[in-house]
């Protein structure tokens, strides 16, 4: 934990991680449980989400400005494979 950060906040950032990191598990549940493929996408969608937050909270929590720039990366990635999937699930092919 970062020595200069007070002791509530190394607290809310813990914590906040731990509750994201519990959230993504149980959207891997639906991931692989999800009764039809758009709840599947919309679990992935969610997954990728929360993988960003993570990656923001441990920037904060650590004082380390790279996982800032794999959180923006992380979410691109996942806004064009969430809008691929999505395409593929309405359309039935990705390039036309």
């Amino acid at each position: 934990m970062a020595s200069e950060t007070p002791a509530f906040l190394d607290l809310v950032l813990t914590g906040g991680l731990v509750l994201a990191s519990a959230l993504t598990l149980l959207c891997g549940y639906r991931v692989v449980q999800g009764p039809t493929v758009p709840d599947r996408v919309v679990a992935l969608d969610t997954i990728g989400t929360n993988v960003v937050a993570i990656a923001a909270l441990f920037a904060l929590l650590t004082g380390r400005g790279l996982f800032v720039t794999v959180s923006l990366v992380l979410a691109i990635v996942g806004f064009i494979s969430t809008v691929t999937v999505a395409k593929y699930v309405v359309e039935g092919d990705i390039i036309q």
